[in-house]
């Protein structure tokens, strides 16, 4: 007699003689779940429709890059060596945000809350995956030309760049948020402590 089978008659004897919950008996896992109030859905959508006000990406004509350009951008005032860290994957991804194959106007919607977000929590380093086409007019080209808009839009983002091969290549970005003024103070306390 092979190993399962020997197990599976052990397994047997064990248990005993086992027979099924009738059906009136059984849990029923959605039963215990609570439907949202009309307060909760009120709310809910009022912060949907706060948050779509808000959103200032634009979803005009954009400029359509080349397929096989990579993308890189940095504010004034930020070094090259940040930039340079960041192309080679010097920072960890601390979040990430898929966009493959998605309609534009929801990768719109879901962009915005999601530099918001990373910023509220302090996050520094996130990625982007976004897919790239061959074609110029490929739907993930259009998105990689119009997350490029978008990205340099937001006051948060520092630098974007496309990331290497073995993380997506041109199908993917970093983007590197500036600090908040809570992580910045939380810097200078370290610093003070530090020197004493």
């Amino acid at each position: 007699m092979n190993q399962p089978l020997r197990d599976d008659m052990d397994f047997r004897d064990l248990i005993g003689d086992v027979k099924p919950l009738p059906p009136s008996n059984r849990a029923d896992p959605g039963a215990n779940r609570k439907r949202p109030s009309e307060a909760q859905l009120a709310r809910r959508e009022w912060a949907e429709e706060e948050m779509g006000a808000r959103n200032f990406l634009s979803d005009d004509f954009v400029d359509l890059l080349p397929p096989f350009d990579p993308m890189e951008y940095r504010r004034e005032g930020i070094q090259q060596g940040v930039v340079d860290k960041l192309k080679h994957g010097g920072y960890s991804v601390q979040s990430q945000l898929h966009l493959l194959r998605r309609p534009l106007s929801e990768c719109r919607r879901m962009l915005f809350p999601f530099i918001q977000e990373a910023y509220a929590h302090d996050l520094r380093s996130v990625m982007i995956v976004h897919g790239r086409g061959r074609e110029i007019d490929s739907p993930a080209n259009v998105l990689r030309s119009y997350l490029a808009k978008w990205l340099s839009q937001f006051e948060e983002v520092q630098a974007y760049v496309s990331a290497q091969s073995s993380e997506g290549g041109l199908g993917a970005t970093w983007v590197m948020l500036r600090k908040s003024d809570r992580a910045k103070a939380n810097n200078r306390e370290r610093q003070q402590k530090r020197r004493g």
